[in-house]
């Protein structure tokens, strides 16, 4: 007999669409309000699902890309990457693996607000999180392997990161400022009275030729 994603005895690992996954997720959360407590939780692992969060920020689930948002956030809602590396869905009572290109989220937006010491950045990830950087949530870059290009993250909560989309990293360097750090001047940005180094200076100059 079929199973039936609307049986609360079915398993996360065992639903057989998307619609079905959301069901059995809403339901073993409907007694939290507000967010879902995820780094309190501590289910039995029950498997990896056929899940996957591609670098452009794309759910897929079963092969298939899931293009309801309201699903998406709801996956989200109860996303956690552990201190193994890996990265789950989390409920009270299960916790399935699921699988990530890059990051888990893509920060497609920002506002600038203020200047110097007092300015904040704002982001809004691909699934509506809004997050202010700063002390709590860092901004770092790293080197883009094969390029002389640098991948900006955003962390946004737990161990949840956001890539910056490129368009936003070209905002985030029209307001890049020289700050020395530790004796070496970095071009740098500000945000909630932290400041974060992007590159060195003089590597900055090397890559526009003004070296």
């Amino acid at each position: 007999m079929a199973s039936n994603p609307n049986d609360s005895r079915q398993g996360l690992s065992e639903a057989s669409d998307a619609a079905g996954l959301q069901a059995l997720i809403a339901r073993a959360t409907s007694s939290e309000r507000g967010s879902a407590p995820v780094d309190k939780w501590n289910p039995d692992f029950c498997g990896d699902l056929d899940m996957e969060i591609k670098a452009d920020g794309t759910w897929f689930y079963m092969g298939t890309p899931i293009g309801r948002m309201p699903l998406v956030q709801l996956f989200a809602s109860v996303l956690r990457k552990d201190e193994d590396g890996k990265t789950y869905l989390v409920t009270p009572v299960e916790k399935v693996g699921i699988r990530v290109e890059d990051a888990h989220f893509v920060a497609v937006e920002m506002n600038v607000h203020g200047t110097g010491q007092d300015q904040v950045l704002t982001f809004r990830t691909n699934v509506g999180d809004v997050v202010e950087a700063g002390p709590e949530h860092p901004l770092r870059f790293v080197d883009e392997e094969g390029t002389d290009g640098l991948k900006p993250y955003l962390h946004v909560r737990g161990r949840l990161e956001a890539l910056v989309a490129r368009p936003v990293m070209y905002e985030i360097a029209q307001i890049g400022e020289e700050i020395e750090i530790d004796g070496v001047t970095m071009f740098a940005v500000r945000s909630n009275g932290a400041v974060f180094p992007v590159m060195p200076m003089d590597r900055l100059k090397r890559l526009s030729g003004d070296a």
